[in-house]
Formats: structure tokens, sequence, C-alpha cells
């Protein structure tokens, strides 16, 4: 396996953050924002989009797992990180750096659902397009990239290229 060609630039991933930040700051006015990041590779598209987002945000995170060191999901969610906020009556947006086959997110909806907040939203900076997934309502799209194994601004390869300011294919795997 090996890095491979630039996917989508810095430059370009800055100014979709920017747009996503914009429309988050129009829908979200006068709300009580709560951004959840998904551990870890949300953690680098939080921090810039909410830079982008022009209103006071909280942040809380989870960490979920449904990879373990495989490069596609076994289906088997687990939470590893709760968040460490009360979210009834909140605005909560989920933010995540890549949708893939989306059970992990499809169980996360329905686990946050319970818990009463005021609206669930999310946001994700990249879609893989060409994968089967149940339905879901993602309110802020980044990127829809094709069915390629990628890593940079916070996707990994075994913990590794999560520091690259772009998205780059993996070589090599399928």
């Amino acid at each position: 396996m090996k890095i491979g060609k630039e996917m989508i630039s810095a430059q370009e991933i800055d100014d979709k953050l920017a747009e996503m930040g914009a429309a988050i700051t129009a829908d979200y006015r006068g709300k009580d924002l709560l951004l959840v990041g998904i551990l870890k590779g949300a953690f680098v598209v939080m921090a810039d989009l909410a830079r982008h987002i022009d209103l006071p945000v909280e942040f809380d995170f989870m960490a979920i797992s449904s990879y373990g060191s495989a490069t596609k999901s076994s289906g088997v969610v687990r939470i590893l990180k709760d968040l460490d906020q009360e979210i009834a009556d909140r605005h909560v947006l989920i933010v995540e750096d890549i949708v893939d086959t989306g059970l992990t997110l499809q169980y996360l909806l329905k686990n946050l659902s319970v818990r009463k907040p005021a609206s669930l939203s999310l946001a994700a900076l990249l879609i893989k397009d060409g994968v089967e997934r149940p339905p879901l309502d993602i309110a802020y799209e980044g990127f829809h990239i094709p069915p390629k194994f990628v890593v940079g601004y916070g996707l990994d390869l075994d913990g590794k290229y999560r520091n690259l300011p772009y998205v780059a294919e993996v070589e090599g795997v399928d």
C-alpha cells in the first residue's frame, strides 16, 4: 500500500468548509448549538469547520468503533467514549469526516435521538458514492468521492496520515 495522488486539495477543503459553515451559521442563528465530533477522524474537520461558523458553539466528542484496525466496517458498532454533556433540548450537529456504509451513523443517530435533543443533524466532509447504505439525511455535505480508501485531513491508515492537509487515495486497498 502507498499513498496515491491528491484527491481533494487543502484549498478545496477550506472553501467547502467555509460554505458549510456559512449554511450552519444561517440555520442555527439564535440557537444553542453543540457540535459533536466522532473521534478520531472528525477532530480535524470539526476544528476547521467550527472556525467557519460565526456563532458561539460548544464541542463534545464520541468515539465509536466499527472498523477495528480493518479497512472495511465490521458492522458491529461499539461506543468507546460517550458524550460528556446532556443533549436534551439542545441543537446537536454531528460532524463526521466520512460517510461510508452509514451503519455506524445510523446506530449513532438512533442512540442520540432517544436522548431528546431539540434537533439532531449531520455534517460530513466526505460521502462515499457507490456504497450501499441505509438512508441518511446529511444536512451539510462536503464532497462526494468514489468508493476508494482515502487518507488525510483526519482520515488514517493504521493510525497514520491524519495530519495530511489534503485527502489522498491509498493505492493497493480495495
